[in-house]
């Protein structure tokens, strides 16, 4: 592999550490909006440009998260595609960490139903109306795995429409020992067993094939 040296005091390429290329700044706000709309928090397209980016990183502040990273975006007047896209990523991570019920119930039922829905949360269909309503809180467990399921629909949301979705999550596939990623998610699973992380990298090559 050739590397080329620069000097530390001439100018930095674009794509570099200090100054990452315009396509990068466009990947990372594509990737914080399709994750915010699968969790119900926004539902605009991907932010083109700066001041986009300030709305979307203020919305998604609003929902209680990434409030550190929206104080860094309102604190500075031009930031710098560096700064935009060490924000993105930051927000990414946040976004990633934080179950959000109070907004996913919304996201996640724009494509399942309640009947469909209830047997992936391992809830009944009377117990998952009362927490989209308000009724009741959610559970700790509970809002972990509508926010899993959240995330796996916005993996899939750039390849699949509701329709798709929907039928992926009960097609079998080799990659899954021929089981479908519907049968893995029963009963009190948690996001961080093994099962639900190969149904999260399956969903997530879909990602990774859309974007090349």
């Amino acid at each position: 592999m050739n590397v080329q040296k620069t000097s530390e005091s001439g100018p930095r390429r674009a794509g570099a550490a200090g100054n990452p290329a315009p396509h990068e700044v466009t990947r990372l706000a594509f990737e914080v909006s399709r994750r915010a709309e699968a969790m119900g928090i926004v539902d605009d397209a991907p932010p083109r440009d700066a001041s986009g980016i300030r709305q979307l990183v203020n919305r998604v502040r609003r929902a209680g998260i990434a409030a550190s990273a929206a104080d860094l975006i309102n604190n500075v007047e031009t930031p710098t595609p560096r700064e935009l896209a060490d924000l993105l990523t930051a927000m990414v991570a946040a976004l990633e960490a934080s179950p959000a019920p109070k907004f996913e119930w919304t996201g996640v039922m724009r494509v399942f139903g309640a009947d469909d829905l209830a047997p992936l949360l391992n809830v009944s269909v009377s117990s998952l109306k009362r927490y989209q309503a308000g009724e009741r809180t959610t559970p700790d467990d509970v809002a972990a795995r509508l926010h899993f399921v959240a995330l796996v629909v916005g993996d899939l949301a750039g390849s699949y429409n509701d329709i798709g979705i929907r039928r992926w999550f009960t097609r079998k596939r080799s990659l899954l020992d021929d089981r479908s990623p519907a049968s893995i998610l029963r009963n009190a699973w948690d996001p961080d067993d093994e099962g639900p992380m190969r149904v999260r990298r399956l969903a997530r090559e879909l990602v990774t094939l859309s974007a090349t």
